[in-house]
């Protein structure tokens, strides 16, 4: 499986390039808050093996209100560094690689700073 170009982001992590890429619709699931937010990343030059990253959290755009989080770039860097530890070979062909991050987990890919959740209603 392959991630698609269009709408998809490049990002260099440890001099490696990745493309990363969040679903341009939520699916129905992640509409109605059932289902975390999640992303994919794979190697840019070669791809094999993708990235399955699914966070504590909704998406901004899911219809219920329920909290969400902005994914930056450096979560993302953060969480291929983390993959790479737990033995993700993104150049191997392969089933894609599932990275369930909970509230620890996510806080420290932040630096240690807990996440900032906001409620899409909420919003000014």
């Amino acid at each position: 499986m392959a991630i698609p170009k269009k709408g998809s982001r490049l990002i260099t992590v440890d001099g490696a390039t990745y493309r990363w890429r969040i679903r341009r619709r939520p699916t129905y699931c992640q509409g109605n808050s059932w289902g975390p937010l999640t992303f994919a990343v794979e190697a840019a030059e070669r791809p094999g093996r993708v990235l399955l990253v699914s966070l504590p959290c909704s998406r901004p755009d899911a219809w219920s209100g329920e909290r969400a989080m902005a994914v930056r770039p450096a979560l993302v860097a953060e969480t291929v560094r983390t993959a790479l530890k737990r033995g993700w070979e993104p150049q191997q062909a392969g089933s894609a690689l599932v990275l369930d991050l909970d509230e620890a987990e996510l806080t420290d890919l932040m630096n240690g700073q807990p996440p900032s959740y906001e409620v899409p209603f909420m919003r000014r």
